[in-house]
Order: C-alpha cells, then structure tokens, then sequence
C-alpha cells in the first residue's frame, strides 16, 4: 500500500513542473539514488520516465551598490525537470521554473516558465534531430552548466535571452567529436514588446534618432562544435551565430570554451563576446539612458554595441566529501560611435565557495560562499563606479524523484 501511494504522490508531481538539466562536478545522474528507489525499495526497469526537482536556498547577507548591508532568507532556484528516452530512437524532455511568469508569449506561444519542451530523434549514432522549446546551442562552460550550481553569473549571460523554439540537427563524425546546427526564434515575443512601440536607435550623433523596424524573419543560426581529447581530459564548446534583431540589424555572438577535467580538479576558461548592431543584451542602453533621460528613453536603443566577457573557474575535491570553488569574471562594454559610451565600462567578479557533500547517495551540497562585484565606468561617460559583496550560506539540492 506504501509503495503504491508513493508511486502515485510521484506521478502527480511530476505532470505539474520541470528543472534544469546537468549536474554536480563531474557527476552524471546514473551516480544518485532516487527517492523511490531509497524509500519504497523501487527498481526501475527502463529509462522512459525520470523526475528531478533543482532546488537551492541560502540566507544572505549583502551590500549593495549605495554600500547598505541587508539580510534575508532567499529561493535561489526551483526547477522541476521529466525526461526519458521512450525508445532506443525517440526521447523527450520538459523542464519549468516554478518561480518565472506563466503566460504564454506572443511569438512562440510558450511561457517564460518553460525551459525547455522538445522531443528528439535518434536516426543512427551519428545524426539525430531536437525539435520544440530548447536552450540555444551557444557555448562555453558556465553558459551549459546547470543555473542551480552557478552562484552569480556573468553580465553578458545574465542578460541573455536563450530558451526559445526552434530546432537542431547533430552530427558525430567520432564519439569524441560533436557538430550542432540550430535554427530559433531570436525572442520570446514580437518585435515591439522586446523594443517597445516606436524603437529608435542611437547611431552616434547625439542629434537625431532613427527608426527600428521588426526584421521580415527574427531568427537565430547558430554554429557549435563540442570536442573531447586526451580521454575526456581536454573539453571544448565553442560557438558562432547571428540573431536578427531589427531590420538590417544584427547581434553576432561568439563562445570559445576550455575546459581541463581531472579526476580531482576541473577547470574551465571562456571567451565570450558580442557584437551587435543593436544592443540586444541591453547593458549599454540602459546606461545610455540613465545618462539623459530626456533624450533617450527606455525605446530608444544604443547600436554598434560590443561586449567581452572572460570568465574562470576552477573546482577542486580537496578532500572526500568537499569541493572548493573559485571563479573571477573580467568583462568590457563599449558603443564605438558614442564617444561618451566607447570602452566605458569594466566589470570585475569574484566568487569562493566551500561546498560539503554529507550524503554519498544524493546530489546534495552545503555551501558557504563569498560574491564580490566592482564595475568601473569611465569619467566622460558621467557614471559613478560601484561594487557589492555577498555572503551566502545555504544548500543545492538536484532531487531524482523517480
């Protein structure tokens, strides 16, 4: 009676949610317990249905850029993830945030909330094809790693829009070596929700503003390589697309990702930057904007924008059972015809953590972590420097339900 309660209380959380998808330093799924099989004593016998919840909490303490301290109790992620493969062929996976908006948008007619809603095709070892609502195939080493494991993102990817409809084909030509295509959506919504009604753009002259128009196809194509050498020892995810934003106007991204994978000790080293014709990530417009109010209002945006970003971090199992973390972030923004806006801006991250796994069996952590930030603008863009720090003491639990 026990076991059959258990399996229907599992059901029925699973058909309301999803998660993120990959995992701690190294581990894969197959390496945990799920609850069923811990409580009820469950064996599996085929891999058509799984369940994770991606939590993570933490109490906080922090300074904000006017240099108040406060506190808090805080959701970091709530994540609820299914997925399986139905034959040795076709497979599927959906995921949602339990704390993003639920409304359906105007251009996929998919909500914020979902991440993730696709089905797959493997046609033989070497080809297959995804279909649906997915994370776009950029690359680099933080942009894949699971949102519950990442205490503070960089600027470029925390304002990156990238889990929209669309679909990939793959090609290994060797085990080691992976080709991805992908053609998408280049947004959630239409053109003038993401721009505003009537969007200008600032060319550089400071006299007058000219008009956005919505691209005929709002698309992205985009390029990826993934690679393994020296026995998986020596990992790469690199990427190269170009997102249509207006008429004419493009964004340009390109991802170059290292990565040395020890037994011990993994690290990672990306390069990322942008290049758009129209400031799609928005960093430098809504500067643009603080500036002069006046003249430039939040529909009017900066063009010939170009950002960097280079981001490390290394993992470390010191001792069974407990990781240090550490990683630095170094990014640069610039509008190369806004004299008062070219390479104006630097921003500087830094993050330690010690992470304490008491349980063999779960993909659970203890963490106490350190996140420092300090941004440094030029004097003839009129902007102040700033910096924050946090503390945060908490857990990252990727829950395998069934």
């Amino acid at each position: 009676m026990k076991k059959n309660l258990l399996c229907a209380c599992l059901l029925a959380l699973s058909l309301t949610a999803t998660a993120q998808d990959n995992h701690g330093y190294g581990a894969s799924d197959g390496q945990f317990k799920s609850l069923s099989e811990e409580i009820a004593k469950l064996k599996k016998h085929n891999d058509m249905f799984n369940v994770y919840f991606n939590y993570a909490a933490s109490a906080q303490v922090e300074q904000d850029a006017s240099k108040d301290w406060s506190s808090r109790f805080a959701n970091k992620q709530l994540r609820i993830e299914v997925k399986g493969n139905l034959t040795d062929k076709l497979y599927y996976r959906f995921r949602h945030r339990l704390n993003k908006a639920n409304d359906a948008k105007s251009e996929d007619n998919f909500a914020k909330a979902t991440d993730i809603m696709m089905v797959g095709y493997k046609f033989s070892d070497a080809w297959k094809v995804e279909a649906g609502k997915m994370c776009q195939i950029w690359g680099g080493f933080e942009f894949d790693e699971n949102p519950m494991f990442i205490y503070q993102y960089s600027d470029m990817l925390n304002n990156m829009d990238n889990f929209v409809a669309g679909v990939t084909v793959t090609y290994n030509p060797v085990p080691t070596q992976e080709i991805a295509v992908e053609i998408s959506n280049a947004h959630n919504e239409k053109f003038a929700e993401v721009y505003g009604q009537n969007a200008m753009y600032e060319d550089g002259n400071g006299l007058t503003l000219n008009q956005l128009k919505p691209a005929r196809n709002p698309l992205t194509y985009i390029v990826n390589w993934n690679g393994s050498f020296l026995g998986n020892k020596l990992q790469t995810r690199w990427a190269w697309g170009i997102q249509s934003e207006a008429r004419h106007k493009y964004s340009r991204m390109l991802f170059l990702g290292q990565k040395l994978n020890l037994d011990n000790l993994q690290w990672y080293f990306d390069y990322i930057g942008s290049f758009d014709s129209v400031d799609r990530l928005g960093i430098v417009s809504r500067d643009m904007q603080s500036t002069n109010p006046t003249l430039y209002n939040d529909n009017v945006w900066a063009a010939g924008v170009h950002y960097n970003s280079f981001i490390t971090k290394l993992n470390w199992q010191f001792a069974p059972q407990w990781n240090l973390m550490l990683k630095g972030m170094y990014e640069t923004a610039s509008a190369k015809d806004i004299t008062s806006l070219k390479d104006y801006r630097k921003s500087y991250g830094y993050i330690g953590s010690i992470e304490y796994y008491p349980v063999k069996s779960q993909d659970l952590r203890i963490f106490l972590a350190y996140i420092g930030k300090k941004v440094h603008y030029t004097a003839l863009s009129g902007l102040s420097d700033y910096n924050t720090n946090r503390i945060e003491l908490g857990f990252m639990y990727r829950i395998k339900a069934y």
